[in-house]
């Protein structure tokens, strides 16, 4: 367990066996080194929250001081990929997931700190690999996490605030929605948390942050259990077997029989 750090999200795990995450209020993006070592990887305006590894093996984030979605590098400012859609600004993109084909899906939620009404509905898009914008759903209530399964013909969308669900929407061969449906319903029990950071791994279960813990479904939506910290987890990832959990002060590692997909 790695503390002492301020509002950490976006946990991505590096070929080298390191860890980037998100300090998205003081625009950093911190490097946890295989023997442990801390480091700023990157510093400057953006904003990070979420972040992703494409497939020519780039960096996306959700940028979060000027809306956008951006690949972001060390030393230089991050490369805006689009920012509005049909000509308005978005919200304040959330997290994001990339496939195989190059395509990034990222949800975009209005801020619960916002004083006026939005101009936009809290969305979830596609951006393809060719640059195409298309908004794939724009009534879920506050979509936030977001993963592909295996085949990544399934991309599952945590929705935090409201009813606290899991929904599951249908991709036809080319990543356009076909069906979408409550993959699972995470309204049980007392405990703090809230949908938020969602994976799944290689034999399709989803696992997604919740009341308790991260709790984790069979592909057909049935509960298996919570994984439970000491801490509420915010957000997490897979690296191979080893599960990096982040909450909002620490950095946790727990390792598990399964693997990230």
């Amino acid at each position: 367990m790695k503390d002492g750090f301020e509002a950490v999200e976006g946990p991505l795990p590096q070929s080298d066996d390191g860890l980037l995450f998100t300090n998205n209020r003081v625009g950093r993006i911190v490097s946890i080194a295989k023997d442990g070592a801390v480091s700023a990887w990157y510093q400057g305006a953006g904003g990070a929250n979420a972040l992703t590894r494409t497939a020519s093996g780039e960096i996306a984030a959700t940028l979060t001081e000027s809306p956008a979605i951006g690949v972001v590098r060390p030393g230089e400012a991050p490369r805006v990929l689009v920012s509005s859609y049909e000509g308005t600004p978005f919200n304040r993109p959330n997290d994001l997931v990339a496939n195989r084909r190059g395509d990034i899906y990222f949800t975009d939620t209005v801020p619960l700190t916002a004083t006026k009404p939005a101009v936009m509905p809290s969305a979830v898009y596609e951006l393809s690999a060719q640059g195409k914008l298309a908004r794939i759903a724009n009534d879920i209530a506050r979509p936030n996490g977001v993963a592909l399964s295996p085949d990544e013909r399934t991309l599952y969308v945590a929705n935090t605030r409201s009813s606290k669900y899991i929904h599951a929407l249908q991709m036809d061969a080319s990543g356009n929605m076909v069906k979408r449906s409550i993959f699972a319903d995470m309204n049980e029990g007392e405990e703090p948390g809230v949908p938020d950071g969602l994976k799944v791994d290689t034999l399709g279960r989803v696992y997604c942050t919740g009341p308790g813990g991260i709790w984790v479904f069979t592909p057909d939506g049935k509960r298996l259990g919570i994984i439970r910290f000491p801490e509420q987890s915010v957000n997490f990832a897979f690296g191979g077997s080893t599960l990096y959990i982040t909450t909002d002060t620490a950095i946790w590692a727990a390792r598990l029989s399964a693997e990230g997909a």
